[in-house]
């Protein structure tokens, strides 16, 4: 909104030259974080006082661990503060005309809203599952695959126009057509290597990217501070990414697809990127405020909506490691677990606790020790998925 309103400005006042700054998109970048964090340091305070008002506090499963019971009660759905910092950030600080932030903004708040009313349940139901999985499964599909199909479009072409010229061309043929190599499964490490998906691949690695990366950080969010850093860490890195797939020098020079417009999703990781630092201040051990699914499942989906954006799938997964290990180590645990019932009559389990950091606490790792050291791990997992923008 910013950008429009200084241009407006310079065409009636052309002695406003420096409001030219405004156009950069790194400049709009470290705005959109400073403002996103600004807003939720001030914000925080007032949000946590209404949760608690309002008898907001996050209820303990009963076969959790025990040194958690002490946070009963701690005020739930923070993540309401962030996504109120991402989007009025992002709102003032990007190109209202591009397509892509939209896109990301409407996932990011579609599955806020499934993570809202999972919360709300477990609130005023008092019931510590809240939404049935089946049912958030299916809300979480349904954007998934909306996201997917726009975005296998909107890649290939520059405009909605053409976006909606190229779907009905998609249905004429028949639901066959091929896509370019942009549209392609990106390998790292590699120069010019990608395997095309078609589009019906495309919409199911996109599908399961959004939905995956969405459940995976709300599966890592058991811990103070767990999930929060390693968001900001990936969705930064994220930005980068965007910043470079968006140029049309930098990506020529390094190897990597253009993509019209997706410089301006910078705003948004910078936005998500300060907004979650806003959050981690009051959200660090011991935490006065949880996030809830309201700030996981959104902020899962955001970084794998920006990932399928910029063509880094298999970079977000190196990044997001730690999300990928947590994820992983509840799916094995569960499938385990109902083989050695079905075989031997009693369930085993290969982790003493799923997910992952509980697995640690109930090894004697201390809950801070755990969420620094997986902080850590993100950090270098970082370093690596940004060494792929060069070790070609």
């Amino acid at each position: 909104m910013l950008i429009w309103l200084t241009q407006w400005l310079q065409s009636v006042y052309p002695d406003l030259g420096f409001l030219r700054v405004f156009q950069y998109q790194t400049f709009r970048a470290v705005m959109a974080a400073l403002t996103a964090l600004l807003m939720g340091l001030a914000a925080g305070p007032y949000v946590i006082r209404r949760l608690t008002e309002l008898k907001i506090g996050q209820p303990i499963r009963g076969y959790g661990m025990d040194t958690h019971h002490v946070k009963s009660g701690t005020p739930t759905m923070g993540g309401v503060l962030i996504l109120l910092c991402i989007a009025v950030s992002t709102l003032l600080w990007f190109d209202w005309s591009n397509r892509f932030v939209w896109i990301v903004l409407l996932v990011t708040l579609g599955f806020g809203a499934i993570g809202w009313s999972d919360d709300w349940r477990k609130v005023v139901n008092k019931d510590p599952e809240g939404m049935p999985s089946k049912e958030k499964y299916l809300w979480q599909s349904l954007i998934g695959l909306v996201a997917a199909l726009y975005l296998v479009f909107s890649i290939s072409e520059n405009t909605n126009y053409r976006v909606l010229e190229l779907f009905f061309t998609w249905i004429q043929s028949g639901f066959d057509m091929s896509l370019p190599p942009k549209a392609g499964l990106m390998v790292p490490f590699f120069k010019e290597i990608s395997y095309p998906l078609g589009v019906l691949g495309f919409v199911l690695l996109t599908y399961f990217v959004i939905v995956g990366s969405s459940n995976a950080v709300n599966l890592t969010d058991g811990l103070d501070g767990l999930a929060i850093m390693p968001v900001v860490m990936v969705g930064a890195c994220l930005g980068v990414f965007a910043y470079v797939t968006g140029n049309v020098v930098f990506s020529r020079y390094l190897f990597l697809p253009h993509i019209a417009g997706a410089g301006e999703l910078m705003i948004f990781c910078s936005a998500m990127a300060g907004a979650g630092l806003a959050f981690l201040w009051f959200n660090t051990h011991p935490a006065q405020v949880f996030m809830g699914d309201v700030g996981a499942l959104a902020l899962g989906g955001a970084l794998g909506t920006v990932a399928v954006i910029v063509r880094q799938e298999i970079v977000l997964a190196i990044m997001g490691g730690v999300f990928v290990a947590e994820a992983l180590s509840v799916m094995l645990q569960v499938a385990y677990f109902k083989y050695t019932k079905k075989r031997f009559g009693q369930g085993r389990r290969i982790l003493k606790m799923a997910p992952l950091h509980h697995h640690f606490e109930k090894s004697g790792w201390k809950e801070t020790q755990v969420v620094v050291r997986f902080w850590i791990i993100t950090m270098l997992l970082c370093l690596v998925g940004l060494s792929t923008l060069k070790l070609r």
